[in-house]
This record gives structure tokens, sequence and C-alpha cells, in this order.
């Protein structure tokens, strides 16, 4: 069975920083893409980044470009968002997602939330 778990949400200021891990079982990992999306309220998900676990290939919204930056440990099947330079605006709740590409994902996580205050 495949699980997504998010962790590392949480209350932050603007400028501040959080890093979002999301722990994956259930797959092969090196052979799947994971992507981070967001949701926030009243809004439509968007997808944040991806990456690519067999080449870390890595894909960014321009929103995020520059702020966030996302990486994989393979060896404990986590992938990572690091987040700096927080806006009210990047709050939401992250969702983890996984699938053999960054152009289509099939499973996700529940969830974490991010607030961000001004």
């Amino acid at each position: 069975e495949v699980q997504l778990v998010e962790s590392g949400g949480g209350l932050v200021q603007a400028g501040g920083s959080l890093r979002l891990s999301c722990a994956a079982s259930g797959f092969t990992f090196d052979d799947y893409a994971i992507g981070w999306f967001r949701q926030a309220p009243g809004k439509e998900r968007e997808g944040v980044s991806c990456i690519s676990s067999s080449d870390g290939s890595t894909y960014y919204a321009d929103s995020v470009k520059g702020r966030f930056t996302i990486s994989s440990d393979n060896a404990k099947n986590t992938v990572y968002l690091q987040m700096n330079s927080l806006k009210p605006e990047d709050t939401a709740v992250y969702y983890c997602a996984a699938d053999s590409t960054c152009l289509g994902m099939n499973y996700w996580g529940k969830g974490t939330l991010v607030t961000v205050s001004s």
C-alpha cells in the first residue's frame, strides 16, 4: 500500500522558514516522482514543486522559485521542501504526492498546514 506522510507544517512569521518532510512507503522510491502541492482556503490546489527520484530533476512554480528548495533522500525514502522567505500568501495546506512522473499524481498524503503570519 502506497503511503505518503507529510510533516513539518506550523505557524511562522513572514520572512521565516520551515522544512516540510514527506515520508514515502509502499513503492519503489527510486522509480517515482514526488511533488508538493498546496491549497489555500477558497482557492484551487496548485503545484509547488516536484522532484524525480531517479535523476534528481526538479521543477518549481514561479511563485516559489528562489525561495523553496526540494530535495530527496533516497536512503530514507523521504522528500523535503525547504521553504525560506515565507510570505502570508504561502499559507495553505501542503500535500505531497507521488507517481511515475511529475505530470500526473495518483497517490496523495493527507497534508500539513502551513500558516504564515504577517
